[in-house]
């Protein structure tokens, strides 16, 4: 029986990266957002990849990738954050700093996570996360 212990200690480094790095981020961004600064919401954005960007090396040095929790609360936590933005922006309350500001925030975290998909999968593979032939298209054998 494996160890538990490399699974503890990077439960605990990335508790401890987002719970520094993740929440200082949101604040600086949601600072921006109410002082109507683009340049302060776009820092928030920066230290926010710096998290990920973290995430990742951690996951490197204990040779794992991102484990199904960890995927479905960025997932949830992206959609969740898009929905109140597309509602904050449908209902005509946001400056245009603060809609730039979001547009920023959503538009990088895509192209990073684009970015991720193709640096550790390719470009087929990336494909081939999500795209799964039905069993009547499959080759024999697969």
């Amino acid at each position: 029986m494996t160890s538990p212990v490399p699974v503890v200690e990077r439960s605990i480094l990335i508790f401890a990266i987002w719970a520094v790095l993740g929440f200082l981020g949101l604040g600086i961004f949601l600072e921006g957002m109410k002082t109507d600064s683009w340049l302060l919401s776009s820092a928030g954005v920066l230290v926010i990849v710096l998290a990920f960007v973290a995430h990742i090396i951690v996951n490197g040095i204990f040779d794992t990738s991102f484990s199904p929790g960890e995927a479905a609360l960025g997932i949830g936590a992206y959609g969740l954050l898009g929905l109140i933005f597309v509602a904050a922006a449908a209902g005509g309350s946001l400056t245009m700093t603060n809609y730039y500001s979001g547009l920023t925030l959503f538009g990088v975290l895509a192209a990073g996570f684009l970015a991720y998909l193709l640096t550790r999968h390719g470009l087929r593979g990336a494909f081939s996360r999500f795209h799964i032939k039905p069993m009547t298209e499959r080759e024999p054998g697969k």
